[in-house]
């Protein structure tokens, strides 16, 4: 069918990857990421599923007159541990399909063409 593989390997190959996958799925949503933005005054914890554990407000940067800037700051580290945590379950799926050895198609045939 492919050079060099059967339909069998590939399917193994399949079924290996997904078992990986899930694998660094859990083992990132077990894990937590701390940020911190605007030097210290905003601190954010968040888990791999994405859950927002903690948000410190350091008293110094609570000003009803400047209500945007907190909003921001606020923002912004949510936003950075979103980015942190994502890549506590997914960080290694590059380097999983980078190793992955893929059939030579070059030779496919489909009908009609």
């Amino acid at each position: 069918m492919f050079k060099g593989m059967d339909m069998n390997q590939l399917l193994e190959k399949a079924k290996a990857m997904q078992k990986q996958m899930q694998e660094q799925q859990e083992q990132g949503s077990e894990k937590t990421v701390e940020v911190q933005v605007g030097g210290g005054m905003v601190q954010v914890a968040m888990n791999g599923k994405l859950e927002v554990l903690k948000i410190d407000i350091d008293k110094e940067v609570i000003d009803k007159e400047d209500k945007d800037t907190l909003e921001d700051l606020i923002r912004a580290g949510v936003n950075e541990a979103i980015r942190q945590a994502k890549e506590l379950s997914g960080g290694g799926m590059a380097d999983m399909f980078k190793n992955m050895q893929m059939p030579d198609l070059s030779d496919l045939k489909f009908p009609g063409k």
